[in-house]
């Protein structure tokens, strides 16, 4: 649950002693001197820190500065220079915000100064940064670290709609985040179908299950191929339907993620500093999930479609191998040439399954290869499309949000690695050297010839946490996705 938020225009907690304020962010546009007409709450031990650190004003804008006050409230000021990129500002006002919850307060007041439009932005960024960091991921200690914040408290701007879009998206994020946390026994198949089916339940979302002995009976034989190899067959392709009462007909969005719940490779068995962190590899099923929340929560007016392929990718006697021929859905035959290319077959069958529904836009989510992860790091995530527009939309996006893409190749001569002697395609090669630009090229073959965008969730895992999120899972795409979905309607 997020921390209740109150708002007010004028009041400052310095100058009114009744209020009991002993956690305070002061946010300030970029500028060389102080105004006088304003007066900067804490403004006496504000010049005494930088003195004291040898820093410049403006040095607030990379790096914040906290001080105890006169009757000891912990004071953290910092500067969002509007001119920079919003990952830069989210990223500082991140830091800005870890200054205060790292005591772990109860609520949080914050101070926003500048012109009425700053004010708006820097309301908006600083609420986004301590909703996604007040609340408290899963963990299984007996005493936990970190407790929940209940209370925010703003002044300097108010907001009518009581900033419903930050909210939504902090929700949003927060879902994809907890989920992703959970540890493999906890979050099986078949406990995540049980949590989305309580989700949607509750957000009014239609539920359908594909479960695996229908997929079997329908041939959708590339997803069934990794499924057949868990102990207990609970994966299932999950499809929710959100209709919003503004929205087009004509706008329909389907968003796909895998779920893998736990990846062990298969046959082709991580070693086990790769399988280390496994659980997480339903991450883009998660992303998809929180996207389809906050557009809900935000009643963005597009109708969507979200397919989750959830499953686990196990060894055992019935699990596929190197060598074995399937065939997916569609019709298309493929050659199995490393069971550890699982993400990929799962997503076949289940991209077929929502192109068949024929929307406007098919937009998958994927933790799908380290190659993306080698070429980019972890601070972009990369981008492929079948629409040169919708790249550059994709792009546009991420730089709005603070959510960053990469946009990749997927030319035609990519796919003559992907020819097989004994089949339609070839599942990858056996070096991945470019296997994300590979597994972007085999899973357009199953989009037939709908708008598409792939999303290779590069930066779903960044040690230190990254631009406004400051745990290490980070819930990237969900601001992103969010973002494209309004720029598609506007």
């Amino acid at each position: 649950m997020l921390a209740t938020l109150h708002q007010n225009q004028n009041i400052s907690p310095i100058d009114h002693p009744s209020i009991k304020a002993s956690h305070i962010l002061v946010v300030i546009p970029k500028q060389e001197k102080l105004p006088k007409k304003h007066r900067i709450p804490g403004e006496e031990s504000l010049h005494r820190s930088l003195l004291r650190r040898d820093m410049k004003l403006t040095d607030l804008c990379e790096t914040p500065v906290c001080a105890n006050l006169q009757n000891g409230e912990l004071c953290v000021w910092v500067m969002l220079d509007t001119i920079q990129p919003a990952f830069n500002q989210q990223t500082v006002m991140r830091k800005a915000m870890k200054l205060l919850l790292q005591e772990n307060p109860d609520e949080i007041h914050i101070v926003i100064l500048g012109t009425t439009q700053q004010k708006r932005n820097f309301a908006e960024c600083a609420l986004h940064v301590a909703w996604v960091n007040g609340a408290a991921l899963p963990v299984r200690k007996n005493k936990p670290v970190r407790k929940a914040l209940t209370k925010i408290n703003l002044y300097g701007y108010k907001d009518n709609e009581n900033f419903k879009l930050q909210r939504a998206l902090a929700e949003g994020n927060l879902l994809a985040r907890g989920l992703t946390a959970l540890p493999a026994n906890e979050l099986t198949p078949q406990t995540y179908r049980q949590q989305i089916k309580k989700l949607a339940d509750g957000e009014g979302w239609k539920y359908q299950e594909y479960d695996f002995n229908k997929l079997k009976e329908m041939g959708a034989g590339a997803f069934v191929a990794v499924a057949q190899g868990s102990d207990t067959e609970d994966a299932a392709i999950v499809h929710l339907q959100h209709h919003h009462n503004r929205g087009e007909q004509h706008k329909k969005i389907a968003l796909v993620g895998k779920g893998i719940c736990f990846d062990t490779g298969g046959h082709n068995l991580k070693p086990a500093r790769y399988m280390q962190g496994m659980h997480e590899d339903m991450n883009g099923s998660a992303i998809a999930l929180g996207i389809l929340l906050a557009a809900t929560r935000a009643e963005v007016p597009i109708n969507i479609d979200c397919w989750l392929a959830i499953a686990q990718n196990h060894i055992s006697p019935r699990a596929y191998k190197q060598g074995d021929v399937i065939t997916a859905l569609n019709g298309t035959s493929i050659e199995i040439v490393h069971t550890d290319a699982e993400g990929r077959m799962v997503l076949a069958d289940t991209l077929t399954l929502a192109s068949k529904q024929k929307p406007d836009l098919i937009i998958d989510f994927a933790t799908l290869t380290g190659s993306m992860k080698t070429a980019l790091g972890s601070r972009y995530s990369g981008i492929f499309s079948n629409r040169n527009e919708l790249s550059h939309k994709a792009v546009t996006a991420g730089n709005i949000c603070g959510e960053r893409v990469c946009v990749f190749p997927m030319d035609k001569d990519y796919e003559e690695s992907l020819e097989s002697n004994i089949a339609d395609i070839k599942q990858c090669e056996l070096d991945g050297e470019f296997d994300h630009i590979l597994a972007a090229c085999f899973l357009q073959k199953f989009v037939t010839d709908t708008p598409w965008l792939h999303m290779d969730l590069s930066a779903s895992n960044h040690k230190g946490g990254l631009g406004a999120v400051d745990s290490e899972i980070t819930g990237f795409g969900v601001s992103w996705g969010i973002e494209l979905l309004k720029n598609l309607y506007n």
